[in-house]
Order: structure tokens, then C-alpha cells, then sequence
């Protein structure tokens, strides 16, 4: 039998993932972190992206999560997302046009913008729409 972890994705208005799986793999602030069961303890923050999770059978889940804190422990791993979703869940058009509006506030030099969230907001839709085009390869493939 496969060493398991018990793996819990949780957002501000739900438990979007909970359940045994072999690995995850997520985009933290560092970059890439994959976890295997007895990974040592340990606390990252989280970008916005892509979280793979592999269960015991082999078979990946994909979510998105815009932010937030993975919790790693030797047998359990939590992430705290401020919002996420499964991937095949994301709105592609609204992610599009979210992107659309932030590139064209960043443009607009006038002294109404709040640049900061301009940018977080670009970053976000980008991160989704990496998130869909990375499920739509890995569908194919």
C-alpha cells in the first residue's frame, strides 16, 4: 500500500477538497512545493495558480486558489485559500475580461486608479487563465 496524506483545500465559503492523496503540488511564493507524505513540517504563502493533487490511485484533481497558506505536516496538509475552485470550474470569458479590464486600468494614467489592485487583479486573471490552459494540455495529453 502507497503512503497517504490526508490533503483539506478550504476557501472563505468552503471545503472545496478533503481527502487521501499521495501528493500535492501547489505555487507558493518561493515557487513550485510538491509534498509526498512524512514531508517535514512546514508554513508557505501561496500565489495565486494552479494546486495539483494526486490520490492514492494516481489520478490528479486540478484547483485554483487565489492566495492564501499551506500547512504542511508530516501526514496532513492544509491550505487556508482566500478563494479557490476546481479548475474545470473557472469562467474562462469572465477570467478574460477581468484580465482585459486590469491591462486597460494600468494603461490609463489617470490619478483615479488604485494601481495595487490593478496589478493584483491582473495577476489573478492571468493565474486563472494559465490554470485552464494547463488542464485543457494535461486533457489532451
Amino acid at each position: 500500500m502507497a503512503l497517504t496524506m490526508h490533503i483539506d483545500i478550504v476557501s472563505a465559503e468552503e471545503s472545496i477538497h478533503s481527502g487521501v492523496s499521495s501528493y500535492i503540488l501547489a505555487r507558493a511564493t518561493e515557487g513550485e512545493v510538491g509534498v509526498y507524505p512524512r514531508h517535514l513540517p512546514m508554513l508557505v504563502q501561496l500565489r495565486p495558480g494552479e494546486v495539483t493533487v494526486r490520490d492514492e490511485h494516481g489520478q490528479e484533481d486540478h484547483y485554483y486558489v487565489s492566495g492564501g497558506t499551506m500547512e504542511v505536516q508530516p501526514h496532513v496538509v492544509t491550505i487556508l485559500a482566500d478563494a479557490a475552485t476546481r479548475a474545470g470550474d473557472i469562467d474562462e470569458a469572465a477570467a478574460e475580461q477581468a484580465r482585459k479590464r486590469a491591462e486597460e486600468a494600468l494603461a490609463n494614467r489617470s490619478g483615479e486608479i488604485d494601481y495595487a489592485r490593478a496589478q493584483a487583479e491582473l495577476v489573478e486573471a492571468a493565474a486563472q487563465l494559465r490554470t485552464i490552459q494547463k488542464l485543457r494540455k494535461n486533457t489532451r495529453g
